[in-house]
């Protein structure tokens, strides 16, 4: 761009509109800049301005037009067609790119060298310290999981704190950036601060060294009230209604509202977090919270619903706040839960009540956790046939409401995978042992310092090994698709040259959204310990690499297992063999089907229609209004998706069946 110093005439002009400079040397103004719109406008430093040719139009008809209007500049540069009006203190050293609307603030500033929020440590799950994760404006959940929960690897910790703090000295600056597109409005106090495109902020009261990472596609809003100090905010998110943010790092498409309070605390996307409390959480993708009541601390969470009231404790009063705990993803807690950590809730289980003996129950996923007169009991493997649990996996991938592009976080909706099937194997094993070493006829059995009754273990072995065959079925069935039904391309090729070790094989690990098998996500922190990756860019690609061979490296830890749960010869596979894993699948995925359609059904009982119906003729109009309300049972959607899937899956099933025999 074409730009100019002051002539003597554009100074007299701008001397009479009300503007003053400490030095109009240090002025330099567009060649197509109209002087008209520059008043009331105190000049320090070095200042460079753009032209004014448009019109901002405003809510209820309101026309301004782009200009500089009752403002103090220091060291500022301002783009074109921005319009900054009333500014009560002061800007300085800042950029104001193109197209910016600025009103109404009380003071926008960078003091000294600031790095934006980047480099602040976040001490996550333990209060006093331990478990601090670097934030940057590109930190994924992943990354974050492998430094707060990878103590044990220090060298692995200690170098992707030094990327990090790499980074953070990168972005750097003692300029600030407000980029094109951006508004800022009935705003209080910015300091070091950096707005990327588009961002709104609307009656905020204090920005402090942070980063609001919007862009073009996906804006950023944050509302009025909002206090935040030393933070992260990744596009598409929004940050309402004076939510008070301490020391935190808020992910893509998150929304923050209704007076929610937090500190130390990580945010990754598509989290949800209203009105409640939470402090030095790690909160993995999707997880929620809505009540008041409900205070969420010291624990790591992903696709989880917290209900109102729902506590823990990491304080027992001796040492300091020093106890952590987990809801492994998808555990969801019921209204006035309690849970002292430490404790270890295993993957898609409920917990009921208050729970104060330390449970965990990681290998007994989709169970229950209820209290009865302070007892933990657990009910193994009964939200396996819950319509909650499906319904929650089937909202979750349509509920992301990150836009295509860049996406920070890898995640992996699918309920069954090799992470929470070899958890059931366990299971399965753990409750065959119980029942051999305390008796087939006991009433109750010890575990974990839980309680199992008997009818519950009995019903948990069932389910687990239903949603094994399931899981199984599903893997050898996308594999003969694959493979068109030939039996000699069944066996997995992905073997590590050194080791001979099919790379699926071995425990898998759920780094907050993202499965993978122990052993790659091992040897990829050796190249990131070694240097081999040395930089954030090259260990995000080797994350995206696990991320998309899922599937064949499922197929490669599913074949191991189906080998060894159905006792086949891998020498002598048959068609035979596959005809009865196929059977068992298709009994086990119309069973499960069955269930579900039959807890679907109790929400629409007898029991489900109290409260419905109102004032005279009660007992008439309840029927009527419940079916306005919430329709009949045959046509909700649910219901006839589940009836679907049993004539889909009965219908592959008898393909292959065909096929194979």
């Amino acid at each position: 761009m074409a730009y100019r110093k002051l002539t003597a005439q554009n100074i007299e002009q701008l001397t009479a509109q009300g503007c003053t400079a400490k030095d109009w040397t240090e002025i330099s103004v567009h060649e197509g800049l109209q002087l008209k719109y520059v008043q009331y406008v105190n000049f320090s430093g070095t200042c460079r301005i753009g032209r004014f040719e448009k019109s901002f139009q405003m809510a209820g008809g309101i026309e301004k037009h782009s200009g500089i209007y009752h403002a103090t500049l220091h060291n500022v540069t301002v783009g074109d067609n921005c319009c900054i009006e009333n500014i009560k203190n002061y800007i300085a050293n800042y950029d104001i790119e193109d197209d910016c609307f600025i009103e109404n603030v009380d003071i926008i500033l960078v003091d000294g060298k600031t790095s934006f929020g980047n480099g602040t440590e976040v001490a996550v799950l333990n209060e006093t310290g331990g478990r601090e994760v670097t934030i940057h404006d590109h930190l994924t959940a992943h990354e974050a999981y492998m430094v707060a929960m990878y103590r044990h690897r220090p060298r692995l910790v200690s170098r992707l704190k030094e990327l990090a703090a790499e980074y953070a000295a990168q972005v750097s600056s003692e300029r600030g950036r407000i980029a094109e597109g951006c508004t800022i409005v009935d705003t209080g106090y910015i300091k070091n601060m950096y707005v990327g495109p588009c961002c709104k902020i609307e009656g905020a009261g204090r920005l402090k060294n942070g980063s609001l990472m919007s862009r073009r596609e996906s804006p950023i809003h944050i509302g009025y009230g909002v206090i935040a100090d030393d933070f992260i905010v990744q596009d598409g998110s929004q940050v309402e209604d004076g939510t008070m943010l301490t020391r935190c790092y808020v992910g893509q498409a998150c929304t923050l509202g209704h007076g929610y309070s937090a500190s130390d605390s990580l945010f990754f996307c598509n989290c949800q977090e209203e009105n409640g409390e939470a402090c030095a959480i790690f909160a993995g993708p999707f997880t929620v919270t809505h009540h008041k009541s409900t205070l969420l601390i010291a624990g790591m969470f992903s696709f989880m619903n917290a209900g109102s009231g729902s506590n823990q404790s990491n304080h027992m009063y001796k040492l300091g706040p020093i106890h952590q705990g987990a809801l492994e993803r998808g555990a969801k807690t019921s209204s006035d839960s309690y849970i002292l950590w430490p404790a270890r809730i295993g993957a898609f289980s409920l917990v009921m009540g208050r729970h104060t003996t330390n449970p965990d129950t990681s290998d007994m996923p989709f169970s229950y956790l209820i209290e009865k007169k302070g007892v933990t009991y657990l009910v193994p493997a009964v939200n396996l046939r819950s319509v909650g649990t499906i319904r929650d996996a089937q909202k979750w991938p349509k509920r992301d409401k990150r836009k295509a592009g860049e996406q920070l976080d890898l995640v992996n909706f699918n309920l069954l995978s090799p992470y929470t099937i070899d958890k059931m194997v366990r299971g399965l094993r753990i409750l065959d042992n119980l029942e051999q070493l305390s008796g087939a006829t006991s009433d109750t059995y010890a575990y974990q310092s839980a309680r199992i009754a008997s009818s519950a273990l009995k019903k948990g072995k069932t389910l687990y090994r239903m949603a094994i065959h399931k899981f199984l079925g599903n893997s050898l069935i996308s594999r003969l698709e694959k493979v068109e039904g030939d039996l000699t391309r069944l066996r997995p090729d992905l073997k590590d040259a050194a080791s001979g070790v099919f790379e699926g094989e071995g425990d898998w690990v759920d780094l907050s959204g993202l499965i993978a098998p122990h052993t790659l996500v091992s040897k990829m922190m050796d190249e990131i310990e070694d240097g081999t990756l040395g930089t954030l860019q090259a260990i995000d690609a080797r994350l995206h690499e696990l991320h998309a061979r899922y599937y064949d490296l499922e197929w490669a830890w599913a074949y191991r297992l189906m080998l060894s749960f159905y006792e086949i010869d891998e020498e002598r596979i048959t068609h035979e063999d596959l005809i009865g894993i196929i059977r068992q699948w298709k009994e086990a995925v119309v069973g499960l089907d069955k269930m579900l359609y039959e807890d679907a059904k109790k929400e629409f009982s007898m029991t489900a229609r109290t409260g419905f119906g109102f004032d005279a003729q009660k007992q008439k109009t309840m029927d009527a209004d419940f079916e306005q309300v919430r329709g009949d049972f045959e046509s909700n959607t649910f219901v006839a998706a589940v009836t679907e899937h049993i004539e889909r899956k009965t219908a592959l099933g008898d393909k292959w069946l065909a096929k194979l025999s």
